[in-house]
């Protein structure tokens, strides 16, 4: 039953809301500002705002019929019958309630509006699978998760920490939003064609394979270069960690290109590791 849960929660995309806050702390650090009770909270509030999110994207593609028999994607708890819907929806509002709870305790560095700030991004935490116009659906989910893992939580996570905004840090937001577009562009790339089947229209079935593939590989080129001064501010272990994370993530993308099927899965394990790797590297040189 706990493994249930645990597969429900996603670990394997969890990166995508631990980066963030990790690399707007190294900002923090590497400006002075540092504040590591708001660092633990903004961490707690996004962890938990996407395991409410992937509850919420498990109950509600099930409700869609978009968890089809002919899957191709990790086993999904509700679909397959591990979790009851009700179970699964009770699940998905407890974890909102708890990470709004959390979130009211950074309004004592942030101030009263980062309460509408926190209403968005549970907002779109829900309507990222549900309500009248989901964004998975639209072809809008990797906007929402460049906007929300990117800009939002690595901005957001900083000023809470100094109390204002940094063109530096706005670069990495960008760098850290575009690799965690890559997470998803790998689970829509693997079920491009149940997603086509059940009207799904991610950026994949609506540009195709092709132009995924390119996107991933663009994506991580970008990346470094939104934060090339940090890999070129200090000596060659800078550089080299750089480099390092390049063939990494020209491994996986061809990987990507190669893979098929299931076969994709790991792939999307390996897309999240590298998000990490980006993260601690780019952290490590601010921190030192």
């Amino acid at each position: 039953m706990l493994r249930d849960w645990v597969d429900a929660a996603r670990p394997r995309t969890l990166p995508a809301s631990a980066s963030p806050v990790i690399a707007a702390t190294a900002y923090a650090w590497h400006y002075g500002v540092m504040n590591v009770v708001a660092a633990v909270i903004c961490l707690l509030f996004a962890l938990l705002a996407q395991i409410a999110s992937n509850f919420a994207n498990d109950y509600y593609d099930y409700k869609k019929g978009s968890d089809r028999a002919d899957r191709v994607g990790p086993r999904r708890a509700v679909a397959s019958g591990d979790i009851s819907p009700k179970s699964m929806l009770m699940a998905t509002l407890l974890t909102l309630i708890i990470s709004c709870g959390l979130g009211l305790a950074l309004l004592i560095w942030g101030g009263w509006w980062l309460i509408l700030a926190g209403m968005i991004i549970v907002v779109f935490a829900i309507a990222y699978s549900a309500g009248p116009y989901p964004l998975s659906y639209k072809g809008l989910g990797d906007v929402a998760v460049f906007i929300f893992f990117g800009l939002v939580a690595v901005n957001l996570t900083y000023y809470v920490q100094a109390l204002h905004f940094c063109i530096e840090v706005f670069w990495g937001s960008v760098a850290i939003g575009l690799l965690s577009v890559n997470i998803l562009m790998v689970n829509n790339y693997r079920d491009v064609e149940a997603d086509r089947l059940s009207g799904k229209k991610t950026v994949v079935v609506r540009f195709g394979h092709t132009f995924a593939r390119y996107a991933y590989l663009f994506n991580g080129v970008v990346a470094l270069l939104c934060t090339v001064n940090i890999w070129f501010s200090y000596n060659f272990w800078s550089i080299g960690a750089a480099i390092l994370f390049f063939c990494v993530h020209i491994i996986t993308w061809r990987q990507m290109c190669i893979l098929k099927g299931t076969a994709l899965n790991p792939v999307l394990g390996k897309t999240a590791r590298n998000l990490l790797i980006f993260t601690i590297f780019l952290s490590i040189f601010l921190i030192l």
